[in-house]
């Protein structure tokens, strides 16, 4: 399976003054602003961390779902709390926490596919990937 999505960022002004918003193509964010106070304070709205932590934390479960599935089992609950941490200008870790919730399965063989999905889900491969950045000027 190919998939391509897209979001957009807008910002205006100077870092601690300024503003931006973020939108992407499905509309679940819709210029949803955020801004130095929301990334670095407590500041309305969302922050880049954040968004890696939830992208992070749903692909991680899903990854484990699909593991789960193979395996022949049926989780009642996959809870994953995503915490990315922003360390002098650096994302220095994406610590996932779960709670799961899985009838009929051992020990091992949950670890086995959680060990599984922490390395295979790709959200966890980007963060050590290539990045690349084109530009023009408007």
């Amino acid at each position: 399976m190919n998939a391509k999505r897209q979001a957009t960022a807008v910002w205006n002004g100077q870092i601690k003054e300024g503003s931006g918003h973020l939108s992407t193509k499905s509309t679940v964010l819709d210029e949803t602003q955020y801004s130095f106070k929301s990334r670095f304070e407590q500041g309305t709205g969302t922050n880049p961390e954040e968004l890696l932590a939830a992208a992070h934390a749903g692909c991680f479960t899903m990854q484990l779902t699909a593991n789960l599935t193979e395996a022949g089992f049926t989780a009642t609950e996959l809870t994953t709390v995503g915490t990315v941490s922003l360390d002098d200008g650096k994302i220095s870790q994406s610590h996932l926490k779960l709670t799961a919730k899985v009838p009929d399965i051992s020990d091992d063989k949950l670890e086995e596919l959680v060990r599984h999905a922490e390395k295979n889900c790709p959200v966890s491969k980007l963060f050590d990937t290539e990045v690349r950045v084109e530009y023009s000027r408007g």
